[in-house]
């Protein structure tokens, strides 16, 4: 499968332009709608993003600190207005793992290029993580386990105890 790699004046617009002081929803916005115009000029119906589990964790951490609110992105999302639908094939798999594979099949790696990139809430959230993982090993499973058995929009509660 060809790799494709758009170039876009997103970074432009949103540093120089607009002169953002919180870059990431907006930009994360306009990268989603480059990449939708750009596989429907390819002709796709589909995207599949990379995001893995330790995403979900981040997302939901972050929604609930910094907005108030209990969310995070969905495994399979339907675009109505583009009629994409977005697949994370990866949601499943810890970022580490991910990384160690990539690194033993020598994967190519496109690095984000954006001068905000290690200084964001999501950083911040990602090393909180960390050390809070330090001190209650598993902490990543329950959690993500939480999602899982959740209402949270997208994400199939679990059957597991509740009657068909």
């Amino acid at each position: 499968m060809p790799l494709y790699i758009k170039k876009t004046e997103i970074g432009p617009i949103i540093f120089d332009v607009r002169k953002e002081q919180n870059p990431c929803a907006l930009c994360a916005k306009m990268r989603r709608g480059a990449l939708a115009n750009f596989a429907l000029e390819h002709g796709c119906n589909k995207i599949a993003l990379g995001h893995h589990m330790d995403d979900v964790i981040e997302t939901l951490m972050l929604s609930l600190f910094f907005e108030g609110r209990i969310s995070c992105f969905s495994p399979v999302t339907y675009l109505s207005n583009t009629k994409l639908t977005t697949i994370r094939p990866l949601i499943y798999l810890e970022e580490k793992d991910i990384k160690a594979f990539v690194k033993k099949n020598t994967v190519p790696v496109y690095y984000n290029p954006c001068c905000a990139n290690g200084t964001t809430k999501r950083q911040y959230v990602k090393e909180l993580l960390r050390k809070l993982e330090e001190d209650m090993p598993g902490l990543r499973d329950r959690m993500f386990g939480a999602i899982q058995r959740s209402e949270i929009d997208g994400w199939m509660p679990s059957s597991k105890g509740r009657k068909q």
